[in-house]
């Protein structure tokens, strides 16, 4: 039996590469008659932009830019396509791991440091930009990045705006007379793994504000902000981003990005699944394992599993997931997609104590599959 391995991430605890291998050391371990092929996934997480630079088989710039609170740091994009396309990480330059838990300040935090990763990609001559946007600190709409682009972003007296985004609610217009032309002949794709909109009870503000250090009074501001955004982009382009599916991707990047460079938003599995050629390694499977740190509806919402398995029953492969957690209210609407759920952890746990484990959970996991499978 040929089996084959696409997980993504298992957050907190093991990137979608260490997952996948953790998972094959099980299989061998249990039969060494199985074959796998490793091919750990991203949906437009945290850690994408690695995976699918290296199964473009690409290469990796390092350059000084800026974390989300503006302290010089160096980070990395990727470059695929013989250099044609740059493939950057939000998270390398405007992640929330680059802060400790005392630093969250969605009010002052801003992606100005991915920006000026465009800008280097630009200067290396790209036709395209790959954008993957989970993992951010920041919930500005992406002003950050577009200001280190050479938009302008005024109040009433034509001055421009200090401490984005919390000042984004005394917006009064854009001015993009100072743009990098580069970018407007430039191809842009943002990898989305969320389908939130920009505003609203399910929004950017309202949903990832909180988990980016937002208080209640601040998400109101964030909020209040993002809805000025939204009506001056309105008012001056006639696209009304509030209305765009994956709009609230990383704090309202996507949306902002969408309306003032014409970036295409694109569900990130899809994109990276067809990318790096999945479909060539899914004909040789007998079976598929994916998987991540928890499966439950938002999964069947797009995210990294459900495209892999979409893909497989396509095929008529049997799907395997593995999860630190299930939603086991919901298991039959995950069974349409899923033709196996198994949750690693072997009895009720706390996080902590799960999330250490999570390798030698994955191992077990793996071994026992073999086991029943090899009995079949």
């Amino acid at each position: 039996m040929h089996l084959l391995i696409a997980p993504n991430a298992f957050k907190h605890a093991l990137d979608a590469r260490r997952a996948a291998m953790a998972i094959a050391e099980g299989i061998r371990e249990a039969n060494n008659n199985f074959t796998v092929t490793v091919f750990p996934v991203g949906d437009g997480g945290d850690g994408t932009g690695r995976l699918l630079t290296e199964h473009c088989r690409g290469e990796f710039i390092s350059k000084e830019t800026i974390d989300p609170l503006g302290r010089k740091i160096n980070a990395v994009f990727g470059l695929i396509d013989q250099g044609k396309t740059a493939v950057i990480e939000m998270a390398a330059a405007s992640g929330l791991h680059l802060l400790g838990n005392d630093e969250l300040a969605p009010l002052q935090a801003t992606t100005e440091g991915t920006g000026r990763q465009i800008k280097q990609a630009l200067d290396h001559g790209v036709k395209k930009i790959i954008l993957c946007v989970g993992g951010s600190a920041t919930v500005d709409g992406g002003v950050g990045i577009l200001r280190a682009l050479g938009v302008r972003f005024l109040d009433k007296n034509g001055h421009s705006l200090q401490g984005i985004p919390g000042s984004l609610s005394l917006l009064d217009s854009i001015d993009k007379s100072g743009i990098d032309q580069r970018i407007l002949s430039t191809d842009i794709i943002i990898l989305c793994d969320v389908k939130n909109m920009l505003l609203g009870n399910q929004g950017a503000a309202s949903v990832f504000g909180p988990q980016k250090g937002a208080s209640v009074e601040d998400v109101q501001q964030l909020e209040s902000g993002l809805a000025r955004f939204t009506e001056i982009i309105r008012i001056q382009t006639g696209i009304d981003v509030s209305q765009i599916v994956h709009g609230g991707a990383a704090g309202g990047t996507a949306a902002g990005l969408h309306a003032l460079l014409g970036a295409k938003l694109v569900n990130g599995i899809d994109h990276f699944l067809s990318l790096t050629g999945f479909d060539q390694v899914l004909g040789k499977a007998d079976r598929v394992i994916t998987g991540e740190g928890r499966i439950d509806l938002q999964t069947l919402d797009g995210k990294a599993p459900f495209g892999v398995a979409v893909n497989a029953k396509n095929r008529s492969i049997p799907v395997t997931v593995f999860a630190g957690s299930i939603d086991t209210a919901n298991e039959s609407a995950l069974h349409v997609v899923f033709d196996e759920l198994i949750n690693i952890n072997t009895g009720p746990v706390d996080i902590a104590t799960a999330i250490a484990a999570t390798h030698t959970n994955l191992v077990n996991a793996a071994k026992q599959l073999v086991v029943r499978l090899s009995r079949q």
